[in-house]
């Protein structure tokens, strides 16, 4: 009987085995872009933790996530894994038909996350319950955000991910 750990892997259904890449690349990723949005909003703005969370969570509630307290916060922080695992999801299904003319992993890193920057700042906050500002869009805080994604969810998904498809 063969024990070998990398056939063993091989020979598993593949819907089975492509939930270790997922999971990996999703955790890492939601992980890093939370860490980062914890030290830089604070930072550069001044926000407390709390505030960001209920931001997050006001995408669902609306204006009224910032009078939740620890609960909001928490969901909002619920909230921000849950569409990072749909980030990672959607980069997971959709590698396999871009893989032959992206072979670069940091051309892929960062078109994803350039890509994340703009569906999450021209499609998903838009439709979102997020309180809107009335002001035009600032170009510089657009840059830093998608710079943000480009190193916290392109680089980790598409790497993770990619070196999960690597070795099909």
């Amino acid at each position: 009987m063969n024990h070998d750990p990398e056939t063993s892997v091989l020979s598993q259904p593949k819907s089975r085995r492509s939930f270790k890449p997922i999971l990996s690349a999703w955790l890492v990723a939601g992980t890093l872009d939370i860490t980062v949005a914890s030290i830089y909003y604070p930072l550069a703005y001044g926000l407390k933790l709390t505030a960001l969370y209920q931001g997050i969570a006001s995408g669902v509630l609306g204006p009224s996530a910032f009078s939740g307290g620890m609960g909001t916060a928490l969901l909002g922080l619920a909230l921000h894994y849950l569409i990072t695992l749909i980030w990672t999801c959607f980069f997971y299904f959709v590698f396999p038909f871009v893989r032959k003319v992206l072979r670069n992993p940091f051309v892929n890193a960062g078109l994803y996350g350039v890509f994340v920057s703009c569906a999450m700042t021209f499609v998903v906050l838009p439709l979102s319950n997020v309180p809107h500002s009335s002001q035009p869009l600032n170009i510089l805080h657009f840059a830093i955000d998608t710079v943000i994604l480009i190193f916290t969810i392109g680089t980790p998904v598409s790497t993770i991910i990619g070196k999960y498809y690597s070795h099909e």
